[in-house]
């Protein structure tokens, strides 16, 4: 039985070899983009409170993870805790759709095209289709931050459209929708092949050494192997936070340069460089460069498991195994 090629299934609608690969381009888009909407719906509220604990919000600094959850629903009701999901959702579907898509296409590139088989290039292809996806979605990424950033009765902006036009007419232009993107490339490029890496590498590992255990045949072509549901989200979650450990620094320096003049310290947070430092000397490792990481393990365990078992699952659904 085969665990990473498809073999032709009875039954299943024949394809024209020329629309063959236009198909796989649109159903592995589709894919991507649902499996990332799903994980980040699941942990939005989690999200928030990360951004809130990152820039040492005036109103909730003094408090805990547990603590501000508990705060953001009584000062700005339950959905409160959602602030911000709207542009996350606008941002995510066509992000995570890219990432994905884009991981298989570097992958198949990295292999028959330089020669690079293995674990390294899932590395390598895990990094490219990361950043590939971050360029593409950046300027969504810095409106979701800055609307999640706010308190209720402290508005700056009203709304997505609001902020991309205050952002554009104020902060310079497009070049404003690009803040904090140094840092956010410097640290996708771990995290998205790390991740990437770990969960092809559990996959292929399990489904080698204990097919019996770990895996089952696909929905859609029994001669294909896929890991059983709990262990995907098992492989995913342990794929998402060895990825975070590695990165996270430069995830809350991502953070602080996107606010920009939200930040009453804004101006010591021009440069990947200048902010690390800042952080740094002002709050220290675990109360500045890690702050948060507590929550960020909360949440991007889930968020990981949940992306890659959709995936998977998507894949079996729209025949991309």
């Amino acid at each position: 039985m085969a665990t990473e090629a498809a073999v032709s299934t009875p039954g299943r609608p024949a394809i024209p070899s020329h629309a063959q690969g236009d198909y796989h381009f649109i159903r592995s888009f589709i894919a991507g983009g649902v499996a990332g909407c799903c994980a980040k719906s699941t942990i939005a509220p989690l999200d928030r409170i990360k951004i809130l604990l990152q820039a040492h919000s005036p109103h909730y600094k003094d408090l805990g993870v547990l603590a501000t959850l508990r705060a953001v629903p009584k000062k700005e009701g339950y959905l409160g805790l959602y602030k911000g999901n709207g542009a996350m959702m606008v941002r995510i579907f066509p992000y995570g759709a890219i990432q994905f898509m884009a991981f298989d296409k570097y992958k198949k590139f990295l292999s028959k095209q330089l020669g690079i088989s293995g674990h390294v290039h899932r590395l390598m292809a895990g990094s490219m289709a990361g950043m590939t996806a971050v360029i593409c979605t950046y300027p969504l990424d810095v409106i979701r931050a800055r609307l999640a950033y706010q308190v209720k009765g402290h508005h700056r902006y009203t709304g997505i459209i609001n902020a991309f036009h205050t952002i554009y007419m104020k902060e310079g232009g497009v070049p404003g929708f690009y803040k904090g993107l140094t840092p956010t490339l410097i640290g996708m490029a771990p995290y998205a092949g790390f991740s990437f890496f770990t969960f092809g590498t559990l996959k292929s590992l399990g489904l080698a050494h204990f097919p019996e255990l770990l895996g089952r045949p696909s929905s859609d072509n029994p001669e294909v192997l896929v890991l059983k549901t709990h262990i995907n989200l098992l492989c995913g979650g342990v794929a998402g936070a060895i990825a975070q450990t590695i990165s996270y620094p430069l995830d809350v320096a991502r953070r602080r340069m996107q606010l920009g003049v939200v930040l009453p310290d804004s101006d010591k947070c021009l440069t990947l460089t200048k902010t690390l430092k800042y952080v740094h000397g002002q709050y220290g490792v675990k109360k500045g460069l890690y702050r948060g990481l507590s929550l960020n393990y909360i949440r991007c365990v889930p968020s990981q498991a949940v992306a890659f078992t959709t995936y998977e699952f998507m894949k079996q659904a729209l025949y991309l195994n």
